[in-house]
């Protein structure tokens, strides 16, 4: 159920910290990292781990994204090329 609710989350907001689907969803964050794993085993999202600083201590977190998907670039204009 939850690995669902995750996936379904991931698809309407793009990729996201494993804390800030934690507390969107109102799921417990170990939850939500047991999911995000089974969900990259199954080959639905991809996975990467980051290290975030918060108050000079180092935080491991895990940004995901759904699988094959490449965000639009950003509006506005682009750098001319040099």
């Amino acid at each position: 159920m939850t690995t669902t609710k995750v996936l379904e989350h991931l698809k309407k907001y793009g990729q996201l910290l494993d804390s800030e689907i934690a507390r969107a969803t109102k799921l417990p964050l170990a939850e939500v990292q047991a999911s995000i794993m089974e969900l990259s085993a199954l080959g639905e999202i991809s996975k990467c781990s980051v290290t975030s600083y918060i108050k000079g201590r180092p935080v491991e977190h895990l940004q995901c994204r759904i699988s094959g998907f490449v965000p639009r670039p950003a509006p506005g204009r682009k750098p001319a090329a040099r």
